[in-house]
């Protein structure tokens, strides 16, 4: 059976109710792997949305993502404001794969409209604060002799860079893979250069990471360190 035929019949067979459901992630692209899973949104009427299961239908993985359009809504909201949102991304660019009264299609056309609109603009207060990690992050980096803790800053190094680029280029960011999906519209060669240089750092040879890492700052900024404040909630008297 075709990926779409497997996807609403697993629909109809756990919520023969269901006003619409999404095919969403990498099964639909030329990246499906072995390991693909299917990413399903389902949206109901009411009870038991909103949840989400994992679970396996036949011989497919499957994240299963049920909400009503209001806990849909409730959801994507904040994603946005964190300039993630995956429920987002798997009605815009997902297959419709069940619309049983035109719900799928009001929130295909909602998602499209608020992914193409954007995240939201990126604040001086939050580019600072990346800038002020990634510098923070940096100078461990560049102090660090012991191999284990050397490996977990490398690794936060990486993350952390990669973040900053996209908050300078205004776009969405991505956790895992979808980090680096997200860097090759903005700074294609990216990834692959801060894989080669994280790869060196770890063998003994950090002078290039630290290189590439300072490159990015300067493109933000520059580095924040010395001076950086804030100020944490006060208490009503």
């Amino acid at each position: 059976m075709d990926v779409l035929d497997i996807a609403r019949a697993l629909v109809l067979e756990r919520h023969p109710d269901a006003r619409a459901a999404f095919l969403g992630g990498s099964v639909l692209t030329s990246r499906r792997t072995a390991r693909s899973d299917l990413d399903v949104v389902v949206l109901l009427d009411g009870p038991p949305a909103p949840y989400r299961e994992s679970l396996r239908y036949g011989d497919w993985p499957v994240e299963l993502f049920v909400h009503t359009e209001d806990s849909w809504r409730t959801f994507v909201t904040p994603e946005i404001e964190r300039r993630n949102s995956p429920l987002l991304w798997m009605c815009a660019e997902g297959a419709l794969v069940l619309d049983a009264d035109g719900t799928g299609a009001r929130i295909a056309e909602t998602a499209k409209r608020l992914a193409a609109a954007g995240p939201p603009p990126v604040t001086g207060t939050a580019l600072e604060d990346a800038r002020y990690a990634l510098t923070d992050l940096l100078d461990d980096f560049v102090a660090c002799t012991d191999a284990g803790e050397r490996l977990f800053v490398v690794a936060e190094l990486v993350r952390r860079s990669g973040e900053l680029t996209l908050l300078t280029h205004a776009t969405w960011l991505g956790g895992g893979k979808w980090l680096a999906r997200r860097l090759e519209p903005v700074a294609p060669d990216l990834a692959t250069r801060l894989g080669e240089t994280a790869q060196a750092a770890l063998r003994g040879a950090p002078e290039g990471l630290t290189s590439l890492v300072t490159e990015i700052l300067n493109a933000a900024g520059g580095p924040v360190w010395e001076g950086y404040r804030r100020n944490g909630p006060r208490q009503a008297a």
